[in-house]
């Protein structure tokens, strides 16, 4: 749709390819707005739709509604206790929408005929070249659980009551 729409029709953007940013930066960057938008739209707004949920719930809890009778003022009582404990289920909603990305970039690269991972994978499965699909499967894996440990390490940060042993 972002192709047809503001490639075809109104005819502001790139329709696909990929130039290096120290050959063209402005054409690299014209190239990139279409891929990165459809690749962040949907986990942006996830992420949106998840903080929002976890903030108004954080707000209705009773240390909250303490931390306000204190008297602490509203800047505090919102970082210091409504988004650290609302962040807990965001990053782990962002953890598994890094997975969604990474196998997005598969679809992305090959619509917008953008050369990485994701294309390379593609042609290595129609030309049925299983050494290269199956290595890039493991280093996709790998960041796949990277990332999770990253969520893990993040969450024992956020929550002092999480505990590994």
């Amino acid at each position: 749709m972002s192709i047809l729409v503001f490639g075809v029709t109104l005819n502001l953007l790139p329709n696909f390819g990929y130039t290096l940013p120290w050959v063209n930066f402005g054409q690299s960057v014209r190239q990139s707005i279409m891929p990165v938008f459809v690749t962040a739209l949907a986990p942006i707004a996830s992420a949106a739709r998840q903080t929002r949920a976890s903030v108004l719930e954080t707000l209705g809890e009773d240390y909250t509604r303490t931390a306000w009778a204190k008297g602490l003022n509203e800047r505090k009582v919102i970082i210091k206790h409504v988004l650290k404990n609302s962040m807990l289920p965001v990053v782990t909603l962002m953890g598994s929408m890094f997975r969604i990305i990474i196998g997005g970039a598969v679809i992305v690269e090959t619509v917008f005929v953008i050369p990485g991972m994701g294309m390379l994978m593609v042609d290595s499965v129609m030309a049925r070249d299983y050494p290269v699909t199956q290595a890039i499967i493991v280093v996709m894996t790998a960041i796949v659980v990277l990332s999770n440990l990253v969520v893990d390490l993040v969450q024992g940060w956020l929550d002092p009551r999480i505990q590994y042993e």
